[in-house]
């Protein structure tokens, strides 16, 4: 069965799942094959479905419904069935081969019977399986036109009662839920092909409705009942499109729909009926909406409406009302309006929404960032330098990190001025550098360090005290040109990771011996390195991984 192997599925698996997977080949049932793969259940906490690829000249691949096998993971589940192809593989081998053969004796005999006997198999078929049975009820119902059958039959298909043990259906138990609400949209199909689209635009609406109220209450994990709202819209969309209903009322049902938790699971888009609707139709549409909005008009999925929809008539003063009744405090919405109308080509209007949007932030520190970037980009493209350094500066001012400063820095060396600038800038940090709280420090090395400063970094750093991190930053810096200070930052930080394991601890204990050897190898002391790596290696000698590593880079 294309060369799979113990040694295969190993490699594929991993250890720990190949070894569990062993526990499971017993749990195998339901065995299918067919070219180039081969499917079955497996009963773990659930019962999974399982298919294994084996054709083709790669290795073989599978997936499987369980938790770990929906990550793209070789789990537990496939490496039974792997092991149960293995074991099989001389019968499998046959009934692979018997397939074709076997599909073509069962179709030559059902067109061997007569009507009767055809009858009598279909009946004994039902009889054993109600799900068939119930399948072909619908059918019919569809192909006479029963509309209250099928509105009944859809309303037992949409029921989680059968399935819902304690209220709510289990992971387990939703694929099968998944796949009976599956035959709703069958049967709403099915009428529409039958000449009664009409009746299958209002029971596709009264599907999703009650689709909606109950997709709280299932573990769609899966997405198989996304899907099945997916299906209900699309079968939605060409009911309408084959019975033509009248463009006020489906300009309604739209805009209700779109307001409504229903939304979600369908995603149905009132601009896709924009043929359906014409002109008439479009005019009710926004004339909803605009209803919608006024009635509430913070309402995150009525605004979403109103702006999707005026963005489609090219409508940017409504885009921009819409914006305006709620504007957040940090200046984001102030933004979103400036963007709509430099989009617009309204240049001046965009600039002026952003100045706002800068003014009636109540605190610069709050401000979005991404307004202040905006605002001083069009002041550097007007020619307005002094006015983006000034911007630049109150942000700065205002939330004192080394992006604002990076951002006046910028704007500063293109006016000219960022030697004033600097000195007033690094005056504040040092400022906040001499309160108790580090962070001064911190962010005063950085902007040192930044500016390549690397001298009055180091000695802002001893000064107030900085985090390791940042101490590695500086003893990486002035490495090439001063070993003996960079030596001692990197022998502590080394001596705190040997009181740590784990790989990644590892890793860096590695690259922190690394410098310190490159440190001893400037300062001409290599022998005081072999000595410390010497007694390292000494007191490290049980963590089996770290010493691996080292071994690999030469220590």
């Amino acid at each position: 069965m294309g060369g799979l192997t113990e040694a295969k599925l190993r490699t594929l698996a991993g250890e720990r799942s190949f070894e569990r997977g062993r526990g499971y080949v017993d749990e195998v049932s339901g065995v299918e094959c067919g070219d180039g793969w081969i499917r079955a259940s497996v009963r773990g906490g659930e019962r999974y479905e399982v298919e294994l690829f084996l054709g083709g000249r790669g290795e073989p691949v599978g997936t499987c419904d369980c938790p770990y096998g929906q990550e793209g993971n070789f789990c537990k589940h496939l490496v039974a069935l792997g092991l149960t192809v293995i074991a099989q593989e001389v019968d499998l081998r046959k009934r692979r081969k018997a397939a074709p053969d076997r599909s073509r004796d069962l179709d030559a005999w059902l067109t061997g019977l007569s009507r009767d006997d055809l009858l009598a198999v279909v009946r004994e078929e039902m009889a054993e399986d109600g799900n068939l049975r119930r399948r072909l009820e619908l059918r019919v119902a569809s192909a006479d036109g029963d509309v209250a059958g099928i509105r009944s039959r859809i309303w037992e298909l949409l029921d989680v009662a059968p399935f819902a043990r304690y209220g709510y259906v289990e992971y387990a138990d939703a694929r099968a839920y998944a796949d009976q609400a599956g035959q709703a949209v069958t049967a709403i199909r099915s009428l529409t092909a039958s000449g009664r689209a009409a009746d299958a635009t209002a029971l596709a609406r009264e599907a999703i409705d009650l689709l909606a109220g109950v997709v709280e209450r299932v573990d769609d994990s899966d997405g198989r009942l996304g899907q099945v709202g997916a299906d209900l819209a699309d079968a939605h969309h060409v009911a309408c499109r084959a019975a033509r209903p009248d463009p006020e009322e489906l300009a309604h049902w739209l805009v209700t729909h779109a307001l409504d938790e229903a939304a979600d699971l369908t995603d149905i888009d009132p601009l896709d009926y924009e043929d359906l609707l014409g002109e008439q139709g479009m005019a009710a549409l926004r004339r909803y909406a605009a209803e919608a909005w006024r009635a509430n008009p913070t309402g995150w999925l009525e605004k979403h409406l109103m702006q999707r929809l005026a963005k489609s008539g090219r409508d940017v003063d409504t885009v921009i009302a819409v914006h305006a009744v709620d504007l957040a405090p940090d200046g984001h919405t102030h933004l979103l309006i400036a963007r709509e109308l430099d989009t617009a080509g309204r240049t001046a209007e965009a600039q002026e929404w952003a100045e706002r949007g800068v003014r009636e932030t109540e605190d610069l520190a709050t401000v979005d960032t991404a307004l202040v970037d905006h605002l001083a980009d069009r002041y550097t493209q007007a020619g307005r330098l002094a006015d983006a350094v000034n911007l630049r500066r109150d942000h700065f001012t205002a939330r004192r990190t080394l992006l604002t400063y990076q951002r006046l820095r910028a704007a500063a060396v293109a006016a000219a001025c960022w030697t004033a600038e600097r000195h007033k800038a690094l005056a504040l940090l040092r400022d906040d550098a001499e309160q108790t709280d580090t962070y001064g420090g911190r962010v005063l090395v950085d902007v040192l360090l930044d500016d390549k400063d690397v001298d009055a970094a180091w000695q802002a750093a001893h000064e107030h005290g900085v985090p390791d991190g940042q101490w590695l930053a500086l003893a990486d810096e002035i490495r090439p040109t001063r070993p003996a200070d960079a030596l001692p930052v990197y022998l502590r930080l080394a001596a705190r990771l040997t009181r740590e394991t784990g790989n990644r601890a590892y890793e860096q204990l590695v690259s922190l011996l690394l410098s310190i050897r490159d440190c001893h190898h400037r300062l001409g002391t290599p022998d005081d390195f072999t000595a410390y790596v010497t007694d390292l290696r000494a007191a490290q000698k049980r963590k089996r991984n770290l010493m691996r590593l080292m071994e690999q880079h030469g220590l």
